[in-house]
């Protein structure tokens, strides 16, 4: 017994070390592109759909600005009031557009590489509540809940970036909470943030505030560590006058904007997958078209969230198998246009962390990172179809992320991973196992990954250990980093200055600070 356990403590020892960035087994940016749901005549079939609703349907309500910067360029503003591009107009525009893009972080260790089919996850969403499974019951959402869990985000490894998850319901000023929104996630995590904004000019303050952090315009725009999460239509092929100005601003700001579609099946896109697939990167292709004709090659993702319908009642079901296939779909055109592509899928509709939330996130996050999508929203801690957000799942969602990870990345295949001479050594040598094996203990790290939270003991070390619970694990978890995680990235200097010019609502205690 000794000997066993002598070994296992030499395990557990080896890792804990620290892997080079290269050697991880899962980490930012693992290809995908393996789980094609879509043909090649499905692909052609969708991709001449997208053309035709653009070109012979288009959007109603656009401004004035994008009927000027658009029909510039060819597009058609009709008399119907609609605004329609002809498919060489779309296409000049994905010619000019930025392909490989690059999110920055606060730090550069966080930066995403948007290309190909290269995958990360993020946080997202715009939940009222906060799901609290300590005590089984909902409340609302506050400006410290967001502060908290973009905290608790940094110490995710396999979270990537942090889209805003929860609406601050604590503070009435539209203006102050956008302002507050962007401040609290910034503050929190060094990751790159996403957030959104109600008006054109609360973007306007707040990209203020964002040059004070990153030392001035012009780092700021070397390095714009924030994107803005962007609703530019209401689908069925509508556009968005308060978004369109946002887009606009955030554009000429040099901020990163993700175009978001997010059309519900049966609803307002239609019930049929492929059709919903089609209107979304309509719709997100006119949004990129009116991106470029503002500024050729400006920062844009292309955001296909369609969402799926309960057809029995009308409502959202984030977590059916539906918004897998959707999403990975969504995915697979991007990778087809060879353009930087989010979408959404782990949005559970259980109402906390338990077997269906966590099946539900695996199987639907598992699928689009396999499809290749550049960064896969709302990935951890949402609930009840995103109307809620629980902090401890963050911690858990790790686990399960790093698990899709994992499965992205597949077996490497080469002479030395098909261990033949090692399989001759045990066999011939008369070892009878590879427990021992060189070759075993040098991939323990970089092959397998191992779960922070979930549990491999057996039956009787789980009782002699009292019975670990995976949730009070977490929840134990989340209090450690709340009580000792007091992110300090941006100085007291400048956060004085912002708190001067800003009406920041989270006091500097709370943040521990004094």
């Amino acid at each position: 017994m000794g000997r066993r356990s002598g070994g296992r403590q030499a395990k557990i020892a080896l890792r804990k070390a620290a892997l080079a960035e290269d050697l991880r087994p899962v980490r930012a940016g693992i290809p995908g592109g393996q789980y094609r749901p879509l043909n090649d005549t499905d692909i052609t079939a969708i991709n001449s759909t997208v053309f035709k609703i653009l070109e012979e349907i288009g959007f109603a309500d656009p401004t004035e600005h994008c009927i000027e910067v658009c029909t510039a360029i060819g597009a058609i503003y009709g008399e119907d009031g609609r605004l329609r591009f002809p498919r060489k107009v779309v296409e000049d525009a994905m010619d000019k557009c930025c392909r490989n893009l690059v999110l920055h972080g606060q730090e550069p260790k966080h930066d995403l590489e948007l290309s190909g089919s290269k995958v990360h996850f993020s946080t997202a969403g715009a939940a009222v509540m906060i799901a609290d499974p300590t005590k089984n019951e909902y409340r609302e959402s506050t400006a410290q809940d967001l502060y908290d869990m973009a905290r608790i985000a940094d110490k995710c490894d396999n979270i990537h970036m942090f889209q805003r998850t929860c609406v601050l319901r604590d503070i009435l000023d539209n203006r102050a909470m956008d302002i507050n929104t962007t401040y609290n996630a910034v503050m929190g995590t060094t990751k790159h943030v996403g957030a959104s904004w109600i008006e054109a000019e609360h973007l306007e303050a707040t990209l203020k505030m964002l040059h004070i952090i990153a030392g001035g315009e012009d780092k700021w725009r070397e390095r714009p560590f924030v994107s803005i999460s962007c609703c530019h239509v209401v689908p069925p092929m509508k556009f968005t006058e308060e978004a369109l100005g946002c887009i606009r601003v955030a554009v000429e700001g040099g901020m990163p904007v993700l175009l978001l579609s997010a059309g519900q099946s049966g609803a307002t896109s239609p019930a049929c997958l492929a059709g919903a697939v089609a209107q979304a990167w309509a719709e997100c292709l006119g949004g990129l078209v009116y991106v470029n004709a503002i500024k050729p090659g400006a920062p844009a993702i292309l955001g296909t969230w369609p969402l799926v319908s309960d057809l029995r009642t009308g409502a959202m079901s984030g977590g059916s198998p539906e918004q897998a296939i959707l999403s990975s779909a969504c995915a697979q055109m991007g990778n087809f246009y060879d353009l930087p592509t989010g979408t959404a899928c782990g949005m559970s509709d259980s109402k906390f962390p338990d077997f269906q939330g966590g099946a539900e996130r695996a199987y639907t996050t598992t699928c689009a990172a396999n499809s290749g999508a550049n960064i896969i929203y709302e990935a951890a801690g949402m609930y009840a179809s995103i109307l809620s957000a629980c902090p401890e799942s963050l911690l858990i969602d790790n686990d399960i992320l790093g698990a899709a990870l994992r499965i992205t990345r597949g077996i490497e295949v080469n002479e030395k991973t098909l261990s033949f001479e090692v399989l001759k050594d045990v066999c011939l040598g008369g070892k009878g196992h590879y427990l021992g094996a060189e070759q075993t203990l040098e991939v323990m790290q970089t092959e397998y990954i191992y779960p922070e939270l979930g549990d491999r003991l057996s039956p009787n070390e789980w009782t002699e250990q009292g019975k670990p619970v995976l949730l009070e694990k977490a929840v134990a978890k989340r209090n450690e980093i709340l009580s000792n995680y007091h992110p300090t990235h941006i100085s007291d200097e400048i956060d004085l200055q912002i708190r001067d010019q800003f009406p920041i609502f989270l006091s500097r205690e709370a943040m521990g600070r004094n």
